[in-house]
């Protein structure tokens, strides 16, 4: 079957590698116009492009998936199906209409659970111990179409979301069934302001917020007004008094308040500066006892 392949993320890329080991024709790729990447925001392509030129694909990148040209584009090519893998935009209904097969998407959840843009994310910060990764058809309701398969992984209680998205696969041959009714919950795009730590959430809760959004948005606090991103926090065995969100630096270790117990920090990175040990950037700081707060 002649394909064209939808996707964004490195996340997808894994996915444009088994099609292309398939027995299908991949035709195309559709991802996102090129945007700015890295430390320093120049525009670059997206994962999946660098992917689909590294193997001589055509590569779409419409601003909008309705937009006349792309659509234009796509009755030339003349698809059987499209495979969708986090692509990072709504399909309008005159693209779905195309391929004889539809658009069929990997979404990475247990559908209905965490319908829309950040399911992993969001089932790392509400605490879920098992998630998974759904294939369905694409119908106009989000992520709502019915269902070919789906596969169970469970969470670890140090996963980060990008962690939890390498493991994340499906695979097999099934007959598309309605999702059920019940059950449904949805998984809005994490922002910035998401990213930020709440230091008076209990300290499950600040540690899930991280681990959420690592590797993006990147988790994040303040110190005297400035922003410094924050990785998975380290165990911490005893239970000092660390009121929430001030600091307390015992020999290695640097220890952050929460609405419960404290918190050890990882690795930090203040602005301007490159990733380091908590311990490395509190000995610049000179803390030397409690006085210094997170907001």
């Amino acid at each position: 079957m002649r394909l064209v392949f939808a996707g964004t993320p490195a996340s997808a890329v894994p996915s444009l590698d088994a099609l292309l080991k398939s027995g299908h024709e991949v035709a195309a790729v559709v991802t996102r116009p090129d945007a700015p990447a890295g430390r320093g925001l120049r525009v670059a392509p997206s994962p999946i492009a660098r992917r689909a030129e590294s193997a001589g694909l055509e590569v779409l990148k419409p601003a909008r998936p309705g937009d006349p040209g792309f659509l234009a584009r796509l009755r030339q090519i003349a698809p059987g199906c499209c495979p969708v893998a986090a692509y990072g935009a709504l399909i309008p209904q005159q693209a779905l209409d195309l391929p004889e097969q539809g658009w069929v998407n990997l979404h990475f959840s247990l559908l209905p659970a965490w319908r829309g843009a950040a399911p992993v994310q969001h089932a790392i910060l509400h605490g879920d111990d098992i998630t998974g990764a759904t294939t369905f058809r694409i119908v106009a309701a989000l992520d709502a179409g019915p269902v070919f398969g789906m596969v169970t992984e469970p969470v670890r209680s140090s996963d980060t979301t990008g962690d939890l998205l390498d493991r994340l696969a499906v695979s097999g041959e099934l007959a598309a069934r309605p999702q059920p009714a019940e059950g449904v919950s949805l998984a809005p795009k994490i922002t910035t302001e998401d990213a930020r730590v709440r230091w008076g959430e209990p300290a499950i809760a600040v540690s899930r917020r991280v681990r959420a959004c690592t590797p993006a948005p990147g988790a994040w606090t303040v110190l005297n007004g400035a922003r410094i991103k924050l990785w998975p926090f380290a165990d911490v065995t005893d239970d000092p008094d660390v009121p929430p969100g001030h600091l307390r630096v015992q020999g290695p270790r640097v220890l952050v308040g929460t609405g419960t117990r404290p918190v050890r920090l990882g690795d930090v990175q203040p602005p301007g500066k490159r990733r380091m040990p908590a311990a490395d950037w509190a000995r610049g700081l000179r803390l030397d006892g409690p006085g210094a707060v997170l907001g």
